[in-house]
């Protein structure tokens, strides 16, 4: 059986991380899934990831979180980045900044994988070379763990296929984050790394980018300074599914996911339904 890994695109704020938690207990079970990561770092009002919001995605089902830009927003992480171990930094921020630069996880069938998050340089703030912070964090990954999937969290999609080139065959999986627009250029690359540019937002889609539509657009013609809210409208949850083989480091297959609101009750149902097998036994 292959080793089935989902990663979820950009959790923006309230909405997104509720409807997380409310489909991918069902989620798991439809899909066989056995390990999921999540992007977590516009959970909390659509900036920075609370330690109240990173317990409520470890118990809906989300084995690993990793974060991007927005890391530092809520001051309060920085203990729970240095303590937890199944939640990642961008590997080249600064060795001084609190957290951790990979994380090694447990599948379901027991497999050790490999987790980190890199940050792209184009139009981005400063840090430092995505690419030689990839060679650092690959050495420092115990070589048996040979299953490694990176978040590469970048805005210009150069930046993102240079690196699934780059690490091909080395890795596992180069799935993008940050635009929250998911991309239709799924697929395994030569030597066997899945990639996608951006596999997408999980949150309100009538929305900007997860935010209010009028506030924006007030703000972009005006230049009047507003609050962007996170919107509440159309909420999904966007992803990618990787199939691999076990052994590592080749994946076998890519495929995109969308959840929409209308699915939702069925994944409720098909939990439900598991809840009611168990108390049968």
């Amino acid at each position: 059986m292959p080793l089935r890994i989902l990663l979820i695109g950009d959790i923006v704020g309230k909405p997104g991380y509720r409807f997380v938690e409310r489909v991918l207990p069902g989620l798991r079970r439809r899909e066989q899934l056995d390990l999921v990561i999540a992007n977590a770092e516009n959970a909390a009002a659509g900036a920075g990831l609370t330690p109240k919001i990173y317990h409520r995605l470890i118990a809906a089902g989300v084995d690993c979180i990793t974060l991007g830009d927005h890391i530092y927003r809520r001051k309060e992480i920085s203990p729970l980045l240095e303590r937890e171990s199944n939640i990642v930094k961008p590997a080249n921020y600064p060795p001084e900044a609190p957290g951790r630069d990979w994380a090694v996880v447990a599948a379901a069938d027991g497999t050790q994988v490999a987790v980190f998050s890199l940050l792209g340089r184009v139009f981005m703030r400063p840090v430092d070379c995505p690419w030689k912070t990839a060679e650092r964090v690959l050495a420092e990954i115990p070589a048996e763990v040979r299953v490694r999937v990176l978040d590469f969290h970048a805005e210009a999609t150069s930046d993102k296929q240079l690196m699934g080139r780059y690490l091909d065959g080395r890795v596992t999986a180069v799935l993008g984050t940050h635009t929250h627009v998911p991309t239709a250029d799924e697929r395994i690359l030569p030597r066997g790394t899945a990639f996608q540019c951006d596999v997408g937002m999980t949150g309100p889609h009538e929305s900007i980018l997860g935010r209010e539509i009028g506030q924006v657009m007030e703000t972009t013609l005006t230049f009047r300074p507003t609050i962007f809210h996170v919107a509440e409208k159309d909420v999904q949850l966007h992803g990618s599914i990787v199939e691999i083989n076990p052994a590592g480091p080749r994946a076998t297959a890519i495929r995109r996911l969308r959840v929409r609101e209308e699915d939702a009750e069925e994944l409720e149902i098909l939990e439900a339904q598991k809840g009611a097998e168990s108390k049968d036994e």
